[in-house]
């Protein structure tokens, strides 16, 4: 079994989606092994999304995660990160396969309704991130 880390963005929790995402992930055989409703601040999405602090969309995506609530999610299955990131899709909805959460979901790159870790390293920076100690199951 394998962890991986996910959001619901702030683009689908007010599109009232993230009920609709939720099930798709258990149709899809994931585990919710964590899960909590946010707002985050402006500086927890600076901080999280450090590594992209020098590209030109920083200061987008950081205010656009910090604009209202979202929901974070520490899923398990096998081989959990390449499955999630298949049922999410690819990052432009345009451009997403049909039945991806993206596609349903999102409306443009910026919002796309999901976020998902790319590799096990930054599955366990992002899950330590935001789920402490006995915070998953």
């Amino acid at each position: 079994m394998e962890r991986t880390f996910a959001i619901i963005k702030p683009d689908a929790v007010a599109g009232k989606k993230a009920g609709q995402i939720l099930a798709r992930i258990e149709e899809a055989g994931f585990t919710v092994k964590g899960m909590r409703l946010t707002h985050l601040s402006k500086a927890a999405a600076e901080g999280f999304y450090a590594v992209h602090r020098e590209r030109p969309f920083f200061g987008e995506l950081t205010d656009f995660m910090s604009s209202g609530p979202c929901v974070l999610l520490c899923l398990e299955a096998p081989d959990a990160i390449r499955k999630w990131r298949t049922l999410m899709g690819a990052t432009d909805p345009a451009k997403a396969d049909a039945g991806t959460l993206r596609r349903d979901f999102g409306t443009s790159i910026g919002n796309n309704a999901t976020h998902g870790s790319d590799a096990p390293e930054t599955a366990a920076f992002e899950l330590g991130y935001f789920f402490r100690g006995m915070e998953t199951l």
